[in-house]
Protein backbone atom coordinates (compact mmCIF):
# COMPACT_ATOMS: atom_id res chain seq x y z
CA UNK A 1 0.00 0.00 0.00
CA UNK A 2 1.20 3.14 -1.20
CA UNK A 3 1.95 6.49 1.32
CA UNK A 4 -0.58 8.03 -0.39
CA UNK A 5 -2.89 5.24 -0.06
CA UNK A 6 -2.60 4.74 3.55
CA UNK A 7 -3.38 8.19 4.26
CA UNK A 8 -5.97 8.63 2.00
CA UNK A 9 -7.20 5.18 3.72
CA UNK A 10 -6.93 6.82 7.15
CA UNK A 11 -9.18 9.85 6.50
CA UNK A 12 -12.11 7.91 4.84
CA UNK A 13 -11.96 5.91 8.03
CA UNK A 14 -11.19 8.29 10.72
CA UNK A 15 -14.77 9.11 10.80
CA UNK A 16 -15.50 5.51 11.96
CA UNK A 17 -13.11 6.26 15.12
CA UNK A 18 -14.89 7.46 18.33
CA UNK A 19 -14.29 10.79 19.62
CA UNK A 20 -12.72 9.33 22.72
CA UNK A 21 -10.24 7.72 20.73
CA UNK A 22 -8.70 10.14 18.87
CA UNK A 23 -9.72 13.85 20.05
CA UNK A 24 -7.32 15.87 22.13
CA UNK A 25 -9.12 15.96 25.89
CA UNK A 26 -8.31 19.57 25.42
CA UNK A 27 -11.18 19.84 22.36
CA UNK A 28 -14.19 18.77 24.43
CA UNK A 29 -13.13 21.81 27.20
CA UNK A 30 -13.14 24.06 24.40
CA UNK A 31 -16.92 23.34 24.08
CA UNK A 32 -17.71 25.67 26.39
CA UNK A 33 -16.28 28.48 24.46
CA UNK A 34 -19.14 30.27 23.22
CA UNK A 35 -19.60 31.55 19.44
CA UNK A 36 -18.54 35.31 18.43
CA UNK A 37 -22.15 35.71 17.06
CA UNK A 38 -21.40 39.23 15.52
CA UNK A 39 -19.29 37.48 12.99
CA UNK A 40 -21.70 34.80 12.25
CA UNK A 41 -23.96 37.74 11.54
CA UNK A 42 -21.36 39.17 9.81
CA UNK A 43 -20.70 36.43 6.92
CA UNK A 44 -24.49 35.92 6.64
CA UNK A 45 -25.04 39.46 5.56
CA UNK A 46 -22.02 38.79 3.36
CA UNK A 47 -23.52 35.36 1.64
CA UNK A 48 -26.75 37.76 1.13
CA UNK A 49 -24.86 40.77 -0.43
CA UNK A 50 -23.03 38.23 -2.83
CA UNK A 51 -26.47 37.35 -4.12
CA UNK A 52 -27.16 40.72 -4.78
CA UNK A 53 -29.05 42.27 -1.75
CA UNK A 54 -28.12 45.84 -0.21
CA UNK A 55 -27.69 45.26 3.64
CA UNK A 56 -27.43 47.55 5.84
CA UNK A 57 -24.80 46.55 8.53
CA UNK A 58 -24.95 47.30 12.05
CA UNK A 59 -23.65 44.59 13.64
CA UNK A 60 -19.89 45.30 12.95
CA UNK A 61 -18.02 47.77 15.52
CA UNK A 62 -15.57 48.68 13.27
CA UNK A 63 -15.54 52.12 12.24
CA UNK A 64 -16.34 52.66 8.29
CA UNK A 65 -14.07 55.57 7.72
CA UNK A 66 -10.61 54.49 6.20
CA UNK A 67 -7.57 54.52 8.18
CA UNK A 68 -6.41 58.34 8.44
CA UNK A 69 -3.93 59.23 5.23
CA UNK A 70 -1.77 60.74 7.63
CA UNK A 71 -1.55 57.34 9.31
CA UNK A 72 -0.82 55.25 5.39
CA UNK A 73 1.40 57.68 4.54
CA UNK A 74 3.84 56.82 7.46
CA UNK A 75 3.06 53.29 6.94
CA UNK A 76 4.45 53.83 3.32
CA UNK A 77 7.81 55.76 4.52
CA UNK A 78 8.18 52.66 7.06
CA UNK A 79 8.27 49.87 4.34
CA UNK A 80 10.37 52.77 1.94
CA UNK A 81 12.59 53.24 5.22
CA UNK A 82 13.01 49.02 5.48
CA UNK A 83 11.40 49.03 8.83
CA UNK A 84 10.07 45.40 8.07
CA UNK A 85 11.91 43.49 10.39
CA UNK A 86 11.48 41.92 14.44
CA UNK A 87 11.30 44.35 16.50
CA UNK A 88 11.19 44.35 21.09
CA UNK A 89 8.40 41.98 22.05
CA UNK A 90 7.10 45.19 24.09
CA UNK A 91 7.45 46.71 20.74
CA UNK A 92 9.48 50.18 19.37
CA UNK A 93 10.29 53.10 22.03
CA UNK A 94 9.45 55.25 20.01
CA UNK A 95 5.55 54.30 19.77
CA UNK A 96 6.06 53.35 23.59
CA UNK A 97 6.89 57.19 24.27
CA UNK A 98 4.40 58.54 22.28
CA UNK A 99 1.33 56.83 24.32
CA UNK A 100 3.39 57.87 27.47
CA UNK A 101 3.33 61.53 26.41
CA UNK A 102 -0.11 60.11 25.25
CA UNK A 103 -1.65 59.27 28.80
CA UNK A 104 0.84 62.71 30.49
CA UNK A 105 -1.58 65.13 27.94
CA UNK A 106 -5.09 64.00 27.75
CA UNK A 107 -4.82 62.40 31.59
CA UNK A 108 -2.98 64.33 33.43
CA UNK A 109 -0.81 60.79 34.47
CA UNK A 110 2.93 59.82 33.98
CA UNK A 111 3.14 56.58 32.81
CA UNK A 112 6.72 55.15 32.34
CA UNK A 113 7.42 53.62 28.79
CA UNK A 114 8.35 50.41 30.48
CA UNK A 115 4.61 49.81 31.85
CA UNK A 116 3.33 49.74 28.27
CA UNK A 117 3.56 46.78 25.87
CA UNK A 118 2.39 47.20 22.48
CA UNK A 119 0.33 44.10 21.64
CA UNK A 120 -1.18 42.76 18.10
CA UNK A 121 -4.50 44.16 19.09
CA UNK A 122 -6.03 44.75 22.09
CA UNK A 123 -7.69 41.02 21.76
CA UNK A 124 -3.81 39.97 21.98
CA UNK A 125 -3.22 42.48 24.86
CA UNK A 126 -6.53 40.91 26.72
CA UNK A 127 -4.53 37.52 26.29
CA UNK A 128 -1.38 38.42 27.74
CA UNK A 129 -2.74 39.83 31.12
CA UNK A 130 -5.12 36.87 31.22
CA UNK A 131 -2.38 34.54 31.07
CA UNK A 132 -0.67 37.05 34.01
CA UNK A 133 -3.28 37.36 35.87
CA UNK A 134 -6.12 34.28 36.14
CA UNK A 135 -4.94 31.12 37.12
CA UNK A 136 -6.72 27.30 36.80
CA UNK A 137 -9.85 27.95 39.64
CA UNK A 138 -10.18 31.80 40.13
CA UNK A 139 -12.93 33.97 39.71
CA UNK A 140 -12.93 37.36 38.14
CA UNK A 141 -15.91 39.22 38.63
CA UNK A 142 -17.39 40.71 35.01
CA UNK A 143 -20.83 42.76 33.93
CA UNK A 144 -23.42 40.78 32.05
CA UNK A 145 -23.46 42.32 29.62
CA UNK A 146 -19.70 42.81 28.37
CA UNK A 147 -17.31 42.30 25.41
CA UNK A 148 -17.77 37.88 24.75
CA UNK A 149 -14.74 37.63 24.28
CA UNK A 150 -13.73 38.77 27.94
CA UNK A 151 -15.62 35.42 29.20
CA UNK A 152 -14.00 33.38 26.49
CA UNK A 153 -10.39 34.95 28.18
CA UNK A 154 -11.03 33.74 31.00
CA UNK A 155 -12.54 30.43 30.57
CA UNK A 156 -9.11 29.40 28.69
CA UNK A 157 -7.54 29.48 31.76
CA UNK A 158 -9.75 27.07 33.74
CA UNK A 159 -11.38 29.89 35.76
CA UNK A 160 -14.89 31.16 35.55
CA UNK A 161 -16.38 34.95 35.05
CA UNK A 162 -18.38 35.52 37.32
CA UNK A 163 -20.76 37.17 35.86
CA UNK A 164 -22.39 40.98 37.81
CA UNK A 165 -26.30 41.54 36.22
CA UNK A 166 -26.20 45.24 34.97
CA UNK A 167 -29.41 46.95 33.78
CA UNK A 168 -30.48 50.57 32.46
CA UNK A 169 -31.24 51.59 35.60
CA UNK A 170 -27.83 51.85 36.87
CA UNK A 171 -26.13 52.73 33.49
CA UNK A 172 -25.02 49.13 32.48
CA UNK A 173 -22.18 49.78 35.06
CA UNK A 174 -21.71 47.78 38.43
CA UNK A 175 -21.98 49.00 42.44
CA UNK A 176 -19.60 47.80 45.01
CA UNK A 177 -22.80 46.45 46.43
CA UNK A 178 -23.21 44.04 43.63
CA UNK A 179 -19.55 43.14 43.62
CA UNK A 180 -19.31 42.11 47.28
CA UNK A 181 -22.43 39.99 46.45
CA UNK A 182 -20.85 38.37 43.67
CA UNK A 183 -17.63 37.68 44.84
CA UNK A 184 -16.56 34.27 46.22
CA UNK A 185 -13.45 32.92 48.13
CA UNK A 186 -12.24 32.20 44.49
CA UNK A 187 -12.14 35.97 43.11
CA UNK A 188 -9.07 37.17 42.36
CA UNK A 189 -9.73 40.08 40.15
CA UNK A 190 -12.56 42.74 38.29
CA UNK A 191 -12.25 43.28 34.61
CA UNK A 192 -14.74 46.19 33.58
CA UNK A 193 -14.84 48.53 30.87
CA UNK A 194 -15.59 52.39 29.96
CA UNK A 195 -17.19 53.34 27.73
CA UNK A 196 -18.43 49.59 27.69
CA UNK A 197 -19.48 47.47 24.86
CA UNK A 198 -22.26 46.35 23.79
CA UNK A 199 -24.24 49.26 26.35
CA UNK A 200 -21.50 52.62 24.84
CA UNK A 201 -21.62 53.25 29.15
CA UNK A 202 -19.13 55.26 31.02
CA UNK A 203 -17.76 54.91 34.43
CA UNK A 204 -17.53 58.17 36.31
CA UNK A 205 -14.63 59.17 38.56
CA UNK A 206 -16.75 58.28 41.32
CA UNK A 207 -17.38 54.70 40.74
CA UNK A 208 -13.96 54.23 39.53
CA UNK A 209 -13.05 55.12 42.85
CA UNK A 210 -14.99 53.11 44.76
CA UNK A 211 -14.45 50.18 42.58
CA UNK A 212 -10.65 50.58 43.31
CA UNK A 213 -10.77 51.06 46.71
CA UNK A 214 -12.92 48.16 47.42
CA UNK A 215 -10.40 46.03 45.18
CA UNK A 216 -7.39 47.27 47.03
CA UNK A 217 -9.59 46.30 50.37
CA UNK A 218 -10.04 42.95 48.90
CA UNK A 219 -6.76 42.19 47.39
CA UNK A 220 -8.04 42.03 43.86
CA UNK A 221 -6.48 42.54 40.62
CA UNK A 222 -8.49 45.50 38.77
CA UNK A 223 -8.20 45.72 34.87
CA UNK A 224 -10.05 48.26 32.80
CA UNK A 225 -10.76 47.99 29.02
CA UNK A 226 -10.40 51.11 27.76
CA UNK A 227 -10.43 50.62 23.73
CA UNK A 228 -13.18 53.57 23.14
CA UNK A 229 -11.55 56.45 25.22
CA UNK A 230 -11.52 59.46 22.50
CA UNK A 231 -14.84 58.10 20.78
CA UNK A 232 -16.87 59.64 23.87
CA UNK A 233 -20.10 62.10 23.78
CA UNK A 234 -19.74 63.32 27.86
CA UNK A 235 -17.26 65.98 29.49
CA UNK A 236 -15.35 63.87 31.43
CA UNK A 237 -14.19 60.50 30.89
CA UNK A 238 -11.63 59.37 33.12
CA UNK A 239 -8.61 56.91 33.01
CA UNK A 240 -8.27 54.33 36.18
CA UNK A 241 -4.66 54.84 36.13
CA UNK A 242 -6.23 58.72 37.26
CA UNK A 243 -7.45 57.57 40.20
CA UNK A 244 -5.08 53.94 40.25
CA UNK A 245 -1.73 53.35 39.21
CA UNK A 246 -1.68 49.67 40.09
CA UNK A 247 -4.88 49.07 37.54
CA UNK A 248 -3.78 47.32 34.66
CA UNK A 249 -5.13 48.87 31.37
CA UNK A 250 -6.26 47.42 27.69
CA UNK A 251 -6.41 49.97 25.13
CA UNK A 252 -6.33 49.72 21.54
CA UNK A 253 -5.46 51.50 17.92
CA UNK A 254 -8.56 50.00 16.53
CA UNK A 255 -11.13 52.17 17.45
CA UNK A 256 -10.36 55.54 18.12
CA UNK A 257 -7.69 55.91 15.77
CA UNK A 258 -9.30 53.47 13.05
CA UNK A 259 -6.71 51.26 12.73
CA UNK A 260 -8.84 47.83 12.89
CA UNK A 261 -6.94 45.59 10.31
CA UNK A 262 -3.51 47.28 11.42
CA UNK A 263 -3.67 44.76 14.50
CA UNK A 264 -2.11 47.19 17.06
CA UNK A 265 -2.86 47.57 20.66
CA UNK A 266 -1.70 47.91 24.03
CA UNK A 267 -1.68 47.56 27.65
CA UNK A 268 -0.28 49.20 31.12
CA UNK A 269 0.99 47.10 33.47
CA UNK A 270 1.66 48.02 37.26
CA UNK A 271 5.93 48.02 37.21
CA UNK A 272 5.97 45.01 39.63
CA UNK A 273 4.35 42.81 36.46
CA UNK A 274 6.79 44.37 33.93
CA UNK A 275 9.38 41.67 33.21
CA UNK A 276 6.81 38.61 33.46
CA UNK A 277 4.14 40.60 31.18
CA UNK A 278 7.44 41.12 28.59
CA UNK A 279 8.35 37.63 28.71
CA UNK A 280 4.79 36.51 27.99
CA UNK A 281 4.97 38.81 24.89
CA UNK A 282 8.35 36.90 24.17
CA UNK A 283 6.93 33.89 24.03
CA UNK A 284 2.98 34.77 22.52
CA UNK A 285 3.95 36.51 19.61
CA UNK A 286 7.59 37.85 19.48
CA UNK A 287 6.93 41.19 18.46
CA UNK A 288 3.79 43.12 17.08
CA UNK A 289 3.77 44.43 14.00
CA UNK A 290 6.47 46.91 13.20
CA UNK A 291 5.14 48.68 10.15
CA UNK A 292 1.83 49.06 12.21
CA UNK A 293 3.82 50.36 14.82
CA UNK A 294 5.41 52.92 12.60
CA UNK A 295 2.13 53.67 11.32
CA UNK A 296 0.57 54.65 14.58
CA UNK A 297 3.39 56.82 15.19
CA UNK A 298 1.61 59.22 13.28
CA UNK A 299 -1.84 58.79 15.24
CA UNK A 300 -0.35 61.34 17.73
CA UNK A 301 0.37 64.11 14.87
CA UNK A 302 -2.07 66.95 14.93
CA UNK A 303 -2.77 66.87 11.23
CA UNK A 304 -4.28 63.17 12.33
CA UNK A 305 -6.17 64.45 15.52
CA UNK A 306 -7.91 67.17 13.14
CA UNK A 307 -9.37 64.16 11.03
CA UNK A 308 -9.91 61.87 14.15
CA UNK A 309 -11.43 64.33 16.21
CA UNK A 310 -13.88 65.07 13.05
CA UNK A 311 -14.70 61.90 12.94
CA UNK A 312 -15.62 61.56 16.58
CA UNK A 313 -18.21 64.66 15.80
CA UNK A 314 -19.92 62.33 12.78
CA UNK A 315 -20.11 59.60 15.26
CA UNK A 316 -21.83 61.91 17.75
CA UNK A 317 -24.09 63.09 15.06
CA UNK A 318 -24.63 59.59 14.11
CA UNK A 319 -25.85 58.19 17.96
CA UNK A 320 -28.28 61.51 18.33
CA UNK A 321 -29.91 60.42 14.47
CA UNK A 322 -29.97 56.76 15.44
CA UNK A 323 -31.09 57.02 19.16
CA UNK A 324 -33.98 59.63 18.31
CA UNK A 325 -35.17 57.13 15.40
CA UNK A 326 -35.10 53.94 17.23
CA UNK A 327 -36.58 55.41 19.95
CA UNK A 328 -39.96 56.96 17.91
CA UNK A 329 -40.24 52.98 16.62
CA UNK A 330 -40.39 51.70 19.66
CA UNK A 331 -37.35 50.65 20.82
CA UNK A 332 -36.10 51.31 24.76
CA UNK A 333 -32.76 52.55 25.44
CA UNK A 334 -30.51 54.06 28.05
CA UNK A 335 -30.61 57.76 28.68
CA UNK A 336 -28.15 58.55 27.06
CA UNK A 337 -25.20 56.45 25.21
CA UNK A 338 -22.64 58.12 26.63
CA UNK A 339 -19.50 56.72 24.37
CA UNK A 340 -18.49 53.99 21.88
CA UNK A 341 -20.64 53.22 18.80
CA UNK A 342 -23.02 51.51 19.81
CA UNK A 343 -26.61 51.29 20.75
CA UNK A 344 -28.07 48.79 23.09
CA UNK A 345 -31.77 48.41 22.54
CA UNK A 346 -34.93 46.74 24.34
CA UNK A 347 -37.00 44.91 21.66
CA UNK A 348 -39.70 43.69 24.42
CA UNK A 349 -42.33 45.87 22.33
CA UNK A 350 -41.61 43.75 19.38
CA UNK A 351 -40.24 40.30 20.41
CA UNK A 352 -38.90 37.99 22.99
CA UNK A 353 -36.64 35.98 21.54
CA UNK A 354 -33.23 38.74 20.21
CA UNK A 355 -31.64 35.95 17.97
CA UNK A 356 -34.80 35.26 16.24
CA UNK A 357 -35.75 39.19 15.88
CA UNK A 358 -32.09 39.42 14.29
CA UNK A 359 -32.37 36.94 11.76
CA UNK A 360 -35.93 38.09 10.94
CA UNK A 361 -34.42 41.38 10.25
CA UNK A 362 -31.57 40.18 8.27
CA UNK A 363 -33.10 37.62 6.01
CA UNK A 364 -36.42 39.16 5.27
CA UNK A 365 -35.74 43.03 5.58
CA UNK A 366 -31.81 43.30 5.15
CA UNK A 367 -30.76 44.85 8.38
CA UNK A 368 -27.93 43.08 10.37
CA UNK A 369 -27.82 43.68 14.18
CA UNK A 370 -26.58 41.54 16.57
CA UNK A 371 -28.25 39.47 19.17
CA UNK A 372 -27.95 40.30 22.78
CA UNK A 373 -27.61 36.82 23.56
CA UNK A 374 -23.62 37.47 22.22
CA UNK A 375 -22.81 39.11 25.13
CA UNK A 376 -24.22 37.23 28.09
CA UNK A 377 -26.74 36.16 29.96
CA UNK A 378 -28.84 38.51 31.93
CA UNK A 379 -31.58 39.78 29.53
CA UNK A 380 -30.02 38.57 26.57
CA UNK A 381 -32.80 37.84 24.39
CA UNK A 382 -34.76 41.36 25.20
CA UNK A 383 -31.99 43.29 23.59
CA UNK A 384 -30.16 43.45 20.12
CA UNK A 385 -26.91 46.03 19.82
CA UNK A 386 -26.68 48.54 17.10
CA UNK A 387 -23.49 49.68 15.57
CA UNK A 388 -24.05 53.04 13.94
CA UNK A 389 -20.51 52.28 12.35
CA UNK A 390 -22.11 52.95 8.91
CA UNK A 391 -22.73 55.57 7.28
CA UNK A 392 -25.90 58.49 7.77
CA UNK A 393 -27.80 57.51 4.38
CA UNK A 394 -27.29 53.56 5.27
CA UNK A 395 -28.55 54.54 9.00
CA UNK A 396 -31.64 56.44 7.47
CA UNK A 397 -32.06 53.32 5.21
CA UNK A 398 -31.45 50.92 8.23
CA UNK A 399 -34.37 53.01 10.37
CA UNK A 400 -36.73 53.05 6.97
CA UNK A 401 -36.77 49.74 7.24
CA UNK A 402 -37.30 48.94 10.56
CA UNK A 403 -40.24 51.27 10.56
CA UNK A 404 -41.52 49.45 7.57
CA UNK A 405 -40.59 45.77 9.35
CA UNK A 406 -42.34 46.45 13.09
CA UNK A 407 -45.13 48.93 11.94
CA UNK A 408 -46.22 47.29 8.75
Amino acid sequence: MTTQFKWLFLQSNIVNLTPDMHQPAKLKELEKINPFRVMTVMHRAAALEVKGRKIVHMEVGEPDFNTATPIIEAAKNALDAGFTHYTAAAGIDELRNALAGHYLERYGVTVDKERILVTPGASGGLSLLANLLVGEGDGVLITDPAYPCVRNFIQLMNASPQLVPVDRSQNFQPTVQQLEGAADSSTCGVWLASPSNPTGSVLDREALADISSWCTDKSLHLLVDEIYHGLHYVDDLPSVLEIDDSAFVVNSFSKYFGMTGWRLGWIVVPDYAVDTASILAQNFYISPSSIAQHAALAGFMEATRLILEQRRQNFRERRDFLCASLREIGFVLAEEVQGAFYVYADISAFSENSEQFCHDMLENHGVAITPGTDFGDFKARQFVRFAYTTSMDDLALGVERLRRALHA
